[in-house]
């Protein structure tokens, strides 16, 4: 058609879950868009190609859309890491783990015992978000709830490993808030999508953002809020999350017998 001097048009569909990333790809379309069509009209006057791009799942590419479901991952991970490994390392700190240790109660029943209000915490956060996002900000829902909470679970059950990791290693409550912000709270800031994109990240940094729970997380829930895939849809990040996870309550586990033998 461009040949025969037809105006051709040309649709794009960009994914507008990420509306950082769609938004620059947008610009470089129409970039080549123009440099073309100025290079036919040079050429033999042929019409300009007339280019239409659509954003999908975020046709505004309301930034709210974007960051206020990624809120939620960041809660979770604040409130199971820092929260965890304060109140055990506190503990440890004061001797008064020992003491528990002698009752007839078992350590891992003592250990839950301390995680599980935390886990409610953190769910219930989740919820408060989920209710501000769909009424306050206007976000859509189209995933399955199923999906979400247990992923949500998933995503709990390590970052409460995380936390008691460190708080039986370090046993001491600053040394213990210290290491929760590093490991808990600076890679899901950074590594897991909520501010860059981790696709645009050197490839040395997608795979370390892949160690972390957080990351994969962050692409279940945006998913589920705005694009609504289906369990095999999410089959990669969910296997992802899982079986890290259970790396992590191994190391815990571990690594708790270890120090009370």
């Amino acid at each position: 058609n461009v040949q025969s001097g037809k105006r051709e048009k040309v649709q794009v569909l960009i994914d507008g879950t990420d509306s950082a990333a769609a938004g620059v790809i947008n610009k470089y379309l129409v970039q080549i868009s123009s440099d073309l069509s100025v290079r036919l009209m040079n050429r033999s006057f042929t019409p300009p190609v007339s280019f239409v791009s659509r954003y999908l799942f975020n046709p505004e590419l309301n930034s709210k859309w974007f960051s206020v479901p990624g809120i939620a991952v960041v809660i979770m991970a604040i409130l199971c890491t820092l929260l965890t490994s304060l109140t055990v390392a506190r503990e440890w700190e004061k001797g008064s783990m020992e003491l528990l240790l002698s009752t007839p109660v078992k350590p891992m029943e003592i250990i839950i015992g301390k995680l599980l209000p935390y886990a409610f915490l953190s769910l219930c956060s989740v919820l408060i978000v989920y209710v501000l996002a769909r009424l306050w900000f206007d976000v859509p829902f189209r995933g399955s709830h199923i999906i979400f909470i247990l992923s949500c679970l998933i995503f709990l059950v390590g970052y409460l490993a995380i936390g008691l990791v460190i708080s039986v290693v370090l046993r001491k409550q600053l040394t213990a808030m210290q290491a929760a912000m590093i490991v808990g709270l600076l890679p899901t800031n950074l590594l897991s999508g909520f501010i860059f994109s981790v696709e645009n990240m050197p490839l040395g940094f997608q795979w370390f953002a892949s160690v972390f729970p957080a990351r994969w997380f962050m692409s279940i829930t945006r998913d589920q809020f705005l694009k609504g895939s289906n369990i095999f849809q999410l089959a990669t990040p969910i296997i992802a999350m899982s079986i890290i996870s259970v790396i992590l309550v191994s190391v815990a586990v571990v690594k708790f017998k270890g120090d009370l033998d």
